[in-house]
């Protein structure tokens, strides 16, 4: 019999799922999803190929099923962040600088992308996690403008812009520039496109 490494078959499968997803993730990160395969993925988890579709059925629901578990861990982590934060323009900070962080790490295609290589079905199920990052974007947007830090706006239309502008960072990764300081140049850029104004120390202010 094979040797149980869990203490219990659930744990067993569990544990067989994280691999099969980090191994995703890895191969993501360092190869792209053009020509991925279901074979590669076994391989670098360390599982059969038949073990790989007994959790998933194709490389859609794999990149589907990856994308919720990693955006589900994402938005839990940007949430603790944002909770110890009353300013609205420092909390947008922490809302870029977090996003680019996570699009530099997990290597995710962009949502366009996303849109072209999953079936309308797939992509509504990645709508739920997507909406809290859109409602909690809108939220920080919205308490700038009430609180006068923010001259008034379009909300909806900042945050397509925003997005749009994280998308267009993080795919533009230069190896003369570091992570760190491409990602403060684009906090500055949001922070001045939404009206953001500061005094000479660097601290936010609210607008005359």
């Amino acid at each position: 019999m094979p040797r149980i490494a869990a203490p219990t078959n659930a744990a067993q499968r569990a544990q067989t799922q994280r691999k099969i997803l980090n191994a995703f993730g890895e191969l993501l990160f360092t190869h792209g999803l053009p020509g991925l395969t279901m074979t590669d993925v076994a391989r670098t988890a360390g599982v059969g190929r038949t073990a790989v579709y007994n959790y998933f059925a194709d490389l859609e629901q794999l990149l589907v099923a990856y994308a919720l578990d990693e955006t589900g861990k994402f938005v839990i982590e940007l949430k603790s962040q944002l909770d110890g934060l009353e300013n609205p323009v420092d909390r947008l900070a922490v809302y870029v600088r977090a996003q680019l962080a996570d699009l530099t790490r997990r290597h995710l295609p962009p949502g366009p992308a996303m849109r072209s290589v999953l079936s309308s079905e797939s992509f509504e199920k990645l709508g739920v996690h997507v909406g809290e990052l859109n409602t909690l974007l809108m939220d920080i947007l919205q308490d700038g403008m009430d609180q006068q830090y923010l001259p008034p706006a379009d909300v909806d239309g900042l945050v397509q812009l925003i997005h749009g502008s994280l998308t267009a960072s993080a795919s533009r990764r230069n190896a003369d520039t570091p992570d760190e300081e491409r990602i403060e140049a684009a906090v500055r850029f949001i922070q001045a496109g939404v009206g953001a104004s500061f005094d000479g120390e660097g601290h936010p202010v609210k607008l005359a």
